[in-house]
């Protein structure tokens, strides 16, 4: 197959061939994969009125079960963001009606973000739309291909998440 990473490759080959480019047709395919899914995600985002990030906090929250609550630093860490950042996206989620924030009854200090109603409603919705958008995204490859590839990510990413 001759795409972009193969020319890329074929370039760096002839300019450098002192350097073994093979690592260049994963990491670079990945690379390219991740920007190409991350906007076929992101429409459905968008047609809910969400940017990734706040998905992923509504997610976060309707995955913890009832009362549908976490605290922000817990948020931060399943959504891999600053505390400064999910503060933001708290804010415009509260503004939306989609949270809401109180102080913890077992933590004076600490404070917890809870869906609302109209949240919890929002994010089943959008995430039924996701998940036929990612069924349909996998449907480029086999029931086999797709477990194969999850299998070798789940390990190759298990080097990292540690």
């Amino acid at each position: 197959m001759n795409d972009h990473v193969t020319r890329i490759q074929a370039e760096w080959a002839r300019e450098r061939p002192d350097l073994d480019v093979r690592p260049q047709g994963v990491i670079g395919r990945l690379h390219r994969l991740a920007g190409h899914l991350t906007e076929q995600l992101c429409v459905v985002y968008r047609r809910f009125g969400l940017a990734e990030g706040e998905f992923d906090v509504l997610a976060a929250l309707r995955r913890a079960g009832p009362p549908f609550e976490r605290a922000p630093g817990e948020l931060a860490q399943f959504t891999m963001v600053t505390t400064g950042a999910m503060t933001k996206r708290l804010d415009r989620l509260e503004r939306d009606g989609l949270v809401t924030r109180r102080r913890s009854g077992t933590d004076g200090r600490g404070r917890v973000v809870a869906l609302t109603t109209a949240g919890r409603e929002l994010i089943d919705r959008a995430f039924t739309e996701h998940m036929a958008n990612e069924h349909r995204l996998l449907a480029e490859l086999t029931p086999e291909e797709a477990t194969q590839l999850e299998t070798l990510l789940t390990r190759w990413l298990s080097h990292y998440d540690h």
